[in-house]
């Protein structure tokens, strides 16, 4: 675990607990003064600590958990003055704003202040959501975005004397479920009270301008919840508005009107605002508070790197998952207008995430900007794609296709042409940890083996990626391509060439040898070829002749490799899916279907994460090291 040795250079000691009773809805002046001055504290803080993990290179977010200061504050007031009337949880269903739990954690004296100088690093516990049981002082596992007002439902079920207390923002609540979750608030008469952060940014954009019509208060008002709108940085009005909606009965939404990151120059009301404040942005306000220490201890963060030398490889490492835009751009750039309007490109808000911010600047005449809505943008590209010559193309994480499964599977029935992308696959790069790993893409395979044609594909590198956009573009059927939020390095074959140049054509189905060896093979795929290569090099370097193989399209058997491999001496599958759910776990069945009998094991990740970046691999075992240690004992 890292833990920074350093003092906290912002002193939370200066907080001062206060108790307030939400039966009085106006403020002393003593009260007034004492909540602004925590308010200005908090800030600082999040502004500081985040800024650590943007100079560590962890990513983060800053601006979420910096709006809703004001908020909290007030939570904690009451529930310090009215601990019985309360379940003293913040409740939070925007994940990524963990920065609100880790301060809360600290300031309550769970976790050490200086903790929180290890914001997102690897092995700190304090990973890009909150997880339950992982870092002291955190209360829940918020998951993903938008997930946890149905739970928070449920809690207030559990607790029907008391009122339970959920922070949202319009964000969140674009997803599907919190629709469900306000009809079921209101129907149970639930003593749950949202406070949502209406600053109108999302990741992509202004909801404002790109879901026109859209009014959040107006259908959480048709659901049947009161709602009680006003300006979130006006601290009275704010105050009054929360002892209202507390003292309530049911439940009640009060809208904070703010722009994003409210008081800090050069990211008031922008998008970037969402995510983690710049190195630079963060000095600049740090210097203006006067806070001279936290500047300089800003400036001395190092970025970690990493210290392996991969071979194998050339080490220029390039981004999959916009190769994947750039690649469908040259594809549609070769159409005629009219041609290019049989596709129809959907996007959920993380358009810069997934490649799709090329397409949209390309040929905005295709281009829908949805929203957080993956469940429904993915069935409306579906929709698209259901008249023979059409095709819908989505994109979105992968560790949101979990939430999709029964829409690809309407998809599949209706036998719609889709083109998925969804990025962010496997553990690489995921300071977001657990929540966000992007493990259980195979189920994205769950038709009938005579259902409408899906196949799941995960190049390996750019020039593979840009092979495969190109062979599986015009197909017909379901198509889902995965790709890494980390960069890749270009793999190189036995002499040193490029494995996948400019002449190399994808054969979708078809595995593809990258070593020959008489000793074994290793089957792999994605971003875990390349550390499989270094492994297998070295292993034939060392005396032992392990063959490679590059499995990149990931449900269809290829006979004739699966002749090969079945009689060689051992079969290891290497993967940062699930073990229990990815290609490991069905692998093996196939080699015995056939009759062949290798050794043969696989390996996955099996265990929550660690946070930080490529320490995620070495942290599940299938680094490297950990596959030449597995290939040692299966030919011991």
């Amino acid at each position: 675990m890292t833990v920074a040795k350093a003092a906290f250079p912002i002193d939370l000691a200066a907080f001062q607990p206060l108790a307030l009773d939400p039966a009085v809805t106006t403020l002393t002046d003593a009260q007034r003064s004492t909540l602004q001055a925590n308010i200005q504290l908090c800030r600082d803080a999040i502004v500081f600590f985040t800024a650590t993990g943007a100079a560590r290179g962890v990513g983060g977010h800053t601006g979420g958990p910096f709006d809703t200061v004001p908020e909290v504050m007030i939570l904690d007031a009451f529930f310090r003055g009215k601990p019985e009337m309360f379940v003293p949880v913040f409740f939070d269903e925007a994940g990524h704003r963990v920065a609100t739990q880790y301060l809360m954690a600290a300031i309550y004296g769970d976790l050490p202040a200086e903790r929180l100088l290890s914001y997102r690093a690897a092995h700190s516990q304090l990973p890009g959501h909150p997880e339950l049981g992982l870092t002291p002082g955190v209360k829940f596992s918020s998951g993903r975005l938008g997930h946890m007002w149905p739970y928070v439902n449920g809690v207030a079920y559990a607790n029907p004397e008391k009122v339970v207390c959920c922070l949202g923002s319009d964000g969140s609540q674009q997803e599907g479920n919190d629709a469900e979750a306000a009809r079921a608030a209101v129907a149970g008469n639930l003593n749950v009270k949202l406070f949502i952060d209406d600053n109108d940014v999302t990741i992509a954009g202004h909801p404002s301008q790109y879901m026109t019509g859209f009014d959040l208060g107006k259908v959480l008002g048709a659901f049947g919840l009161q709602i009680l709108t006003g300006d979130g940085e006006d601290l009275d009005s704010l105050y009054a508005r929360m002892c209202q909606a507390v003292t309530a009965d049911g439940p009640v939404a009060v809208m904070n009107k703010r722009k994003m990151c409210p008081g800090i120059a050069g990211l008031e009301g922008k998008t970037h605002g969402h995510d983690v404040i710049s190195v630079d942005l963060a000095l600049q306000y740090l210097e203006g508070r006067g806070l001279t220490d936290a500047v300089n201890y800003l400036k001395g963060v190092e970025k970690p790197k990493p210290s392996y030398t991969y071979i194998g490889s050339d080490g220029k490492k390039g981004s999959n998952r916009n190769i994947f835009g750039d690649t469908v751009v040259e594809i549609l750039n070769a159409m005629t207008p009219e041609a290019r309007k049989n596709n129809l490109v959907v996007d959920s808000d993380l358009e810069g995430s997934c490649g799709l911010q090329q397409i949209r600047t390309a040929h905005p005449e295709i281009f829908v900007s949805g929203g957080i809505m993956e469940r429904g943008n993915l069935s409306l590209a579906a929709g698209f794609g259901m008249a023979a010559g059409k095709q819908g193309i989505f994109a979105t994480f992968s560790a949101f296709l979990e939430m999709c499964i029964s829409e690809i599977t309407m998809a599949r029935l209706n036998f719609s042409n889709l083109l998925c992308h969804f990025s962010h696959a496997g553990i690489d790069d995921m300071a977001d940890n657990t929540c966000h790993f992007g493990l259980n893409n195979m189920f994205a395979d769950n038709g009938l083996d005579d259902g409408y044609e899906t196949r799941l594909y995960f190049p390996a590198d750019s020039g593979q990626m840009r092979a495969c956009v190109r062979a599986v573009f015009s197909n017909p059927g379901m198509r889902f391509i995965f790709s890494t939020r980390s960069k890749v390095p270009s793999l190189l074959d036995a002499d040193g060439n490029l494995l996948y140049g400019n002449d190399y054509t994808f054969a979708p189905g078809k595995d593809e040898v990258v070593r020959e060896g008489t000793a074994g093979y290793v089957v792999s795929f994605g971003d875990g070829l390349y550390r499989a290569v270094d492994a297998v090099d070295r292993l034939k370097q060392a005396g032992i002749d392990v063959g490679l193989i590059n499995k990149s399209t990931l449900n269809v058997v290829d006979e004739d490799m699966m002749a090969k491999v079945g009689k060689a001496p051992f079969v290891l599958v290497v993967e940062a899916f699930n073990r229990r759910t990815g290609l490991g776990s069905r692998f093996g069945s196939w080699l015995l279907e056939r009759g062949y009998s290798p050794k043969y094991a696989y390996l996955g990740t099996y265990h929550e994460g660690c946070g930080g970046l490529w320490e995620q691999f070495p942290h599940q075992g299938i680094d490297s090291d950990g596959i030449a240690a597995k290939v040692k004992e299966l030919i011991a």
